[in-house]
């Protein structure tokens, strides 16, 4: 049922009905459904100690590998015909393909999807590709698509690359100091636009085998108009690139582009990745081919070859955007530490080993404005050493320090070091963001190619609450650190009670970091800003007793807090108020009860929705093992 249809009661039965039912089963039962839950978390560990579940996204990941490949001369028929088998296995029954399961159409997918099809040899007669092209036309046609559809258009030649904005290499020059630098970029668009910059200035075409015509819209395609004074200038500024772009200083424009090819090598990690992520990657591989590197080029072999590490081939082949072993590993060793599984436990230890291995000593574009600060972080994937991550160092320091390590001198010097790196990694607002200090400037998105997801980093409410948490449980409760960053957190709590979720689906991810954060940075549960939280949290549970937020609400106000409930974020609310001190209350037995019967009999918990934000309104992420997780830290709370 769409969520914004139902209708706003919660209960559909008395208060006095709910505590009855809830008092004769849930205790039992709660602790019968956690132990399920840790052995089938423990039964998923790996040999060396990590966690990593899958983390899924959208076919844009597929069609976009697809539209690699062909650009590279690189497709084999067979994994062409599974890619096309996944796309086609998430098409809907109106022709279209989403960002997020159960969401709105959308224009830019579809498309891409529709073109990875063609190229699988499915033609514009067969019912599903009509009802996919009808929508396209319907919705403005190629016209109407991102730029970076654009951009993947126009390498084959079904776009033309004077209406695609300017990206000149020359900007690797400018200093940091000066507006849009390329460190002005947070750093997942600050990789994708310095490799865009090399593709866009070589306005290559490797034309398709057909051409596209039943995309076309009925209304012609317009240039991006500016909302704002700065948005007009940088409007201004494109069309003067776009007449530099014709005839650009050769000298200037070879050292530029010796320069670029230089950063972008520099930046590829051991995986053969850019970023750990798939968007840099992609570009970075269109980019140095442009370049002259071969196919069998070290650097190239090496990225080509890591691809392969990013995908899943179960008959239908799909392609993660990125990895997450860091990110699960942690959050794997707090949920059993609250289930109770002891510090020194084997899988605990494995799990520790694995995590002081990962530790990031070496120094990434972060040092660029923290250049005297000594390294310390983690990142979020196997394989990222230029690009440890705030929110990962901290959870892995809040992990490491639930351990009874055989070397607590190697465990403690460890998580010493990350501490001090993100006391460093402090903006200049108290707050935090996730990769880089002081990430803020605004000017960057009114830029006419960033229409594909936030360009900046910014501090967050959700990655903040986990600093703060982290230096409450070390017991720096009075750490000028730590109140810089409960003054931050309660700044910028929503006049409805809530916390904005940057990098979770949403105000019930933000909410259920910052409550448990601020109570362990000695806030009182009674302080006006965590009853506001918990009254929030009441308001948006469900009939059925669980939390759901859909992805829409970062977009449409009538969506925060409402949506399907979910196993991650019936959990996120859970957690807050098991920290606001409301662990008997009724919305969280009803929470509690609503885990307990939804659980599988396996130990596990179903969740079609995707919870996880990457960039918020554009693209979204559904992380398998958060389903697990989550659960086993909130019912490990409660049960305790």
């Amino acid at each position: 049922m769409d969520a914004i249809s139902r209708p706003r009661d919660r209960l559909t039965l008395t208060d006095d009905d709910y505590h009855g039912l809830l008092a004769s089963e849930a205790p039992q039962d709660a602790a019968s459904a956690l132990e399920r839950a840790v052995e089938k978390l423990l039964s998923l560990q790996e040999p060396d100690g990590w966690w990593k579940g899958e983390l899924e996204t959208n076919v844009t990941m597929d069609a976009e590998d697809m539209l690699l490949r062909e650009f590279l001369g690189i497709s084999e028929p067979e994994t062409t015909a599974r890619c096309a088998e996944w796309i086609r296995s998430n098409q809907r029954d109106d022709g279209t393909w989403s960002n997020f399961y159960g969401g709105p159409a959308n224009l830019s997918t579809t498309i891409e999807s529709y073109v990875a099809l063609r190229l699988a040899g499915d033609t514009p007669e067969q019912p599903h590709m009509q009802a996919a092209a009808e929508y396209v036309r319907g919705a403005g046609g190629l016209q109407q698509a991102r730029v970076f559809t654009h951009i993947w258009m126009a390498l084959f030649g079904a776009w033309p690359w004077t209406k695609v904005p300017a990206v000149p290499p020359e900007m690797i020059f400018l200093p940091k100091w000066v507006p849009l630098n390329v460190y002005d970029f947070a750093c997942w668009a600050r990789q994708t636009v310095v490799a865009l910059s090399v593709v866009v200035a070589s306005r290559p075409v490797r034309p398709l085998p057909f051409t596209l015509e039943e995309l076309d819209g009925s209304e012609p395609w317009a240039p991006p108009e500016a909302t704002s004074l700065f948005g007009r200038g940088l409007v201004a500024l494109d069309h003067v690139l776009k007449i530099y772009e014709q005839r650009p200083l050769a000298l200037l424009r070879r050292v530029a582009l010796n320069r670029v090819e230089r950063w972008i090598v520099d930046r590829q990690e051991a995986d053969g990745g850019w970023g750990g992520i798939q968007p840099p990657w992609v570009y970075s591989l269109i980019a140095l081919n442009l370049l002259g590197y071969p196919l069998d080029h070290p650097v190239m072999e090496r990225g080509l070859a890591g691809m392969q590490s990013f995908t899943i081939d179960e008959g239908q082949r799909r392609v993660e955007a990125c990895q997450s072993p860091v990110w699960d590993t942690c959050l794997s060793v707090i949920a059993l530490h609250d289930a109770g599984v002891p510090g020194n436990d084997e899988a605990v230890l494995r799990a520790a080993d694995w995590l002081l291995d990962q530790q990031i000593l070496e120094r990434g574009d972060w040092a660029v404005r923290r250049p005297q600060l000594e390294p310390g972080g983690w990142a979020f994937e196997f394989a990222n050493a230029n690009y440890p991550d705030i929110d990962d160092t901290a959870e892995v320091v809040i992990a490491l320090n639930t351990v009874n390590h055989p070397d607590p001198a190697r465990l403690r010097a460890a998580i010493e070091r990350g501490v001090d790196w993100l006391a460093g990694m402090r903006s200049s607002d108290a707050g935090w963001g996730a990769f880089d200090v002081d990430n803020c400037r605004t000017l960057i998105r009114d830029l006419p190619f960033c229409d594909f997801g936030e360009v900046i980093d910014p501090p967050s409410a959700d990655v903040t609450a986990h600093i703060v948490e982290m230096l409450g449980l070390l017991g720096r409760k009075a750490d000028p650190l730590t109140r810089g960053g409960v003054r931050w957190l309660m700044d910028n709590q929503e006049a409805d009670g809530s916390w904005f979720g940057r990098w979770g689906v949403n105000h019930v991810y933000g909410t259920g970091a910052t409550v448990p954060a601020l109570v362990a940075a000695g806030v009182p549960r009674t302080h006006t800003a965590i009853r506001r939280a918990v009254s929030w949290l009441d308001q948006h549970q469900n009939a059925d007793g669980g939390w759901g937020e859909d992805c829409r609400s970062y977009d449409d106000p009538a969506w925060i807090g409402r949506g399907e409930s979910t196993p991650s974020q019936t959990a996120w609310a859970l957690l807050a108020l098991e920290a606001a001190g409301a662990r008997d209350s009724l919305a969280t037995r009803r929470g509690v009860q609503w885990l307990v019967s939804n659980q599988r009999e396996d130990g596990g918990w179903d969740e079609l929705y995707h919870t996880g934000t990457g960039f918020p309104s554009d693209f979204y992420i559904k992380y398998h093992l958060y389903r697990l997780i989550f659960p086993v830290m909130a019912l490990g709370r409660l049960v305790r």
